[in-house]
């Protein structure tokens, strides 16, 4: 990441990340970093959390580590208070801490289900709840919710993608109820991103997306996170309720495209 001097669009705003220690997360710390904020690192994982923070450290901004389990009121509780003492105030949240179960839904017990809503959905859910007294204090905000694709279309992880759907509902309902407070909130829906993750799925398995994707790519960390700092910034002032999708195309291309994808297959497969 370049040293920070890259712009002002969140020059003194303090902005909390959940899930902030590696993935999308850390992306989302990294752009807003270096955009002027002063980043709140919000995780489970300690080790990984403090990296996160010497980094942006090195390359001069401004951040620090709290421990928060979004599913845990107390956690947020705890964390928001430091925050606050620690910056002096806090602007902006970003609800992006979230798990997949990767089951169908013949293979998904109730322990599965119950955890990936409680990461997915409860954690926005008391993000914003708790985050929102802050927020108005300081003058008004902005809430970003990372929700999916999945929020739009089937996906084979049922207790993710209801999570999802979830996330898109809790978003219109706040944006209603803290409009009031000059706080918005608004939610990102990627479809795939290339992490390290990526790496490892089995055989076929990018060609496939990659051909999926009208874009012909999955998006790269930093194509997601730019996103954010925008909608975190001022100059989506007048968006509140809003979905955000950044998908290549994919929900737009709909059955046209896997269509003429399997098309091509058959065809090949016929000539041959």
């Amino acid at each position: 990441m370049e040293r920070v001097n890259g712009g002002d669009r969140l020059a003194n705003k303090v902005i909390l990340v959940t899930g902030a220690a590696s993935g999308l997360g850390s992306e989302i710390a990294n752009q807003c970093v270096l955009q002027g904020a002063r980043i709140a690192i919000g995780d489970v994982n300690n080790d990984k959390g403090s990296q996160v923070v010497e980094k942006i450290r090195e390359i001069g901004g401004d951040a620090r580590y709290f421990h928060l389990d979004v599913t845990d009121e107390k956690s947020w509780q705890r964390a928001l208070s430091d925050i606050n003492g620690a910056f002096g105030g806090v602007h902006g949240l970003v609800n992006n801490a979230g798990i997949i179960a990767r089951k169908p839904f013949t293979e998904v017990s109730l322990d599965d289900w119950k955890r990936v809503l409680d990461i997915n959905l409860t954690g926005p859910f008391l993000g914003t709840k708790l985050t929102a007294p802050y927020l108005k204090g300081s003058g008004g905000g902005s809430i970003v919710n990372i929700s999916s694709t999945a929020g739009f279309s089937a996906h084979p992880d049922c207790a993710y993608s209801a999570s999802k759907w979830g996330v898109r509902g809790l978003t219109k309902s706040a944006a209603l109820n803290y409009s009031s407070w000059g706080i918005r909130i608004n939610s990102v829906h990627p479809a795939m991103i290339m992490t390290p993750l990526q790496l490892t799925a089995p055989p076929g398995y990018m060609e496939a997306s990659n051909a999926a994707i009208p874009l012909g790519r999955p998006a790269q960390a930093a194509e997601v996170a730019r996103i954010v700092v925008f909608l975190l910034s001022d100059e989506s002032s007048y968006m509140t309720g809003s979905e955000m999708v950044v998908d290549g195309g994919i929900l737009a291309a709909g059955t046209w495209n896997m269509r003429t994808q399997m098309q091509k297959v058959i065809a090949a497969g016929k000539s041959g």
